[in-house]
């Protein structure tokens, strides 16, 4: 199947749950959809696609918005979804009942952008130290280091 081929297949599938679908390369498509319909889209995606193989998920802070990006991976294509929420509510619904290797990106996602994802299955901590300052989202981009001040044992003070 081509990728115009595919392209219609899925707009004809998904309806209007997807926003907009665009192919930038040979076999990677992109796919936009609404916060609320991203479970709905990777699930169905997984079950008549058979994209079950998550590569990563990544975000951007756009300033007033967060853009999350879903990056599947079969033998024949790429499929990536895109979703934005607002920074002044960071909320996403967890695609763990699809995907349930999910859970580890979905996690980062909280402790780098301090983005929450509802329904996570385990949302501790999982890449900042226990010690972190709550708060504190390092890919923000509103986010400032702070450098500790260093210590040198036997240095002068």
């Amino acid at each position: 199947m081509t990728d115009a081929e595919l392209i219609e297949k899925l707009k004809s599938d998904l309806g209007d749950t997807v926003e907009e679908i665009s192919n930038p390369a040979r076999r990677r498509l992109f796919l936009k959809v609404a916060p609320q319909r991203l479970l709905a889209v990777t699930t169905r995606l997984r079950d008549a696609y058979g994209v079950v193989f998550l590569s990563t998920i990544s975000g951007v802070d756009n300033g007033e918005m967060f853009e999350i990006l879903y990056h599947f991976s079969t033998p024949e294509t790429d499929y990536n979804i895109r979703t934005e929420i607002p920074k002044a509510n960071p909320h996403i619904d967890s695609i763990t009942p699809a995907i349930p290797g999910a859970v580890l990106y979905e996690r980062e996602l909280q402790d780098m952008f301090g983005i929450v994802v509802d329904g996570i299955p385990d949302a501790r901590p999982l890449v900042l130290p226990d010690d972190w300052p709550a708060g504190n989202f390092p890919l923000r981009k509103d986010w400032k280091h702070e450098r500790p001040q260093e210590v040198i044992p036997g240095g002068k003070s």
